[in-house]
């Protein structure tokens, strides 16, 4: 999906995570993990909603698993190299 042609706020970026086995989101310099099964709706929609009142980028998803928001430690979780400043 490209967030510069579709974007996905309330309900649709519920229906996206709703039925992952966890949701890792970017927080400041911190990692906040929720399981959608037992983790409120509402709670979760706070953290993964921007300002704008959409998904926040990126969100990525690898397994069952969405990674959302950027921080250096969150990419670290994925084995993926992580930018360098030049």
């Amino acid at each position: 999906m490209n967030a510069k042609n579709q974007t996905l706020s309330g309900d649709d970026a519920w229906e996206l995570v709703a039925n992952a086995d966890k949701v890792y989101v970017a927080s400041g310099k911190n990692i906040i993990e929720f399981d959608p099964s037992t983790v409120s709706k509402e709670e979760i929609l706070k953290k993964i909603i921007g300002r704008t009142g959409n998904l926040r980028a990126p969100a990525l998803k690898r397994g069952n698993d969405y990674f959302i928001g950027f921080n250096t430690d969150l990419y670290d979780r994925l084995g993926s190299p992580t930018p360098q400043k030049c």
